[in-house]
């Protein structure tokens, strides 16, 4: 039974996309009909043998023009080259503020190598079968997924303070928590009930993380699939994209609105201005008012309370202590400074004292899966040394206030 065109599908508003006819014709495979072009959806998991040799069966058998993956530009670089860590400059991203962004994929990435490990399949292995599968055909290869940067950096504007403590704690507890998983169970959760159900469970605890992660990138792997080249397109997505692909698939997306890196919030900003300048100001009132005894004593006060705070941040990663003693003597000065924080100094100071070694390159995606492994190498303790260091100096700032206005 043939599908329906889109251009007998209803118009429907960009909140309410239609969801046009599709054909099932085996398990994760679907097929539609797009104007004169016939479109094969695959839906995988990334750690699945099975799914691995469906994306190959099904390009070998339909021999489509064009064949669009799940992967951006730089997850592909990745895959081709799982080596990439031992070119890495860790001094660049912490100058650059991306080493939250860092920690973010090297956490993801440990995760699903831990599953992968267990099935003895590599994840991203139905990615490079067809990759694999798209050359031998001679098709053309489309990268069908937003750059995951953009991506991190979207869910982390969407969150608020809260919200990212909340992911953060998910994230570590995912990272030390052994999950047994076999391949029943992977092929379980490749049925599209199942994925949406764990998905709507995801979405009422972090909205925000499900809006960035899932439903934007539905909508852009939707769009890339529609404008990829030829009259026979292949693509193959991770399977919990594809009740979503299949509702966006006849709307039209405006790929640039999806790729913008908002802004900071108001509230951020004004807070990033308003804290520094209040403190200046207390300290000031300080010395104006109740003489030059009560104002050192509250710059005093400031620098021990910060400081100390910032240290103790780098402490508990296990800072050398060179980089402690730089942490308690900068988080002072860089919590009232908008432009630089006492995380990234004490970062850099890490770095050019204890420089990554090879060994720590080639083995983060491992050690970072272990207590011990996470502090024990110098690429991921760098990193800690940064979110530590800058989460108790913001600590210490909001504390410092207090004492300070205690004092007056």
């Amino acid at each position: 039974m043939e599908t329906t065109s889109q251009d007998t599908v209803s118009p429907q508003s960009l909140e309410h996309p239609s969801t046009p006819d599709w054909t099932t014709l085996e398990g994760n495979l679907d097929r539609f009909i797009h104007g004169e072009r016939e479109i094969f959806l695959v839906g995988t998991a990334h750690i699945s043998q099975s799914s691995a040799e469906l994306a190959h069966r099904v390009i070998r058998e339909v021999r489509p023009d064009t064949v669009a993956v799940e992967l951006c530009a730089a997850r592909h670089a990745s895959l081709l080259d799982p080596d990439r860590w031992k070119n890495m400059d860790i001094v660049s991203v912490i100058r650059s503020g991306k080493a939250y962004v860092l920690m973010a994929q090297l956490m993801l990435a440990s995760f699903q190598k831990r599953l992968g490990d267990q099935l003895h399949v590599k994840p991203g292995a139905e990615m490079l079968e067809a990759l694999k599968g798209a050359e031998e055909v001679g098709a053309q290869t489309v990268l069908a997924d937003r750059d995951i940067r953009v991506t991190l950096k979207r869910t982390w504007s969407s969150l608020g303070l809260w919200g990212m403590a909340k992911l953060l704690v998910s994230m570590l507890a995912g990272v030390f928590t052994k999950h047994e998983i076999d391949e029943e169970e992977i092929e379980r959760l490749k049925s599209s009930d199942a994925l949406e159900e764990l998905m709507k469970e995801f979405s009422d605890a972090l909205p925000g993380v499900r809006t960035a992660l899932i439903d934007e990138r539905d909508q852009y792997l939707a769009q890339k699939i529609k404008e990829a080249p030829g009259k026979r397109i292949v693509a193959i997505v991770g399977a919990g994209h594809v009740p979503g692909i299949k509702r966006w698939i006849s709307h039209e997306t405006d790929l640039s609105k999806l790729e913008e890196i908002p802004p900071p919030r108001a509230l951020s900003r004004v807070l990033a201005w308003t804290i520094p300048a209040l403190v200046v100001a207390l300290i000031v009132y300080g010395f104006t008012t109740a003489g030059a005894s009560k104002g050192t004593e509250m710059a005093v006060t400031w620098i021990l309370i910060n400081g100390g705070f910032g240290a103790f941040g780098s402490l508990v990663a296990f800072a050398h202590p060179i980089t402690i003693i730089v942490a308690f003597i900068v988080s002072p000065f860089t919590s009232i400074n908008p432009f630089i924080a006492g995380g990234w100094v004490a970062g850099l100071v890490e770095a050019m004292i204890r420089k990554p070694r090879v060994s720590d390159l080639e083995t983060i995606a491992d050690d970072i899966g272990s207590f011990q492994g996470i502090w024990g190498n110098r690429v991921s303790r760098i990193l800690l040394v940064v979110a530590f260091t800058n989460l108790f100096g913001t600590i210490g700032t909001f504390i410092g206030i207090e004492r300070l206005s205690s004092l007056l």
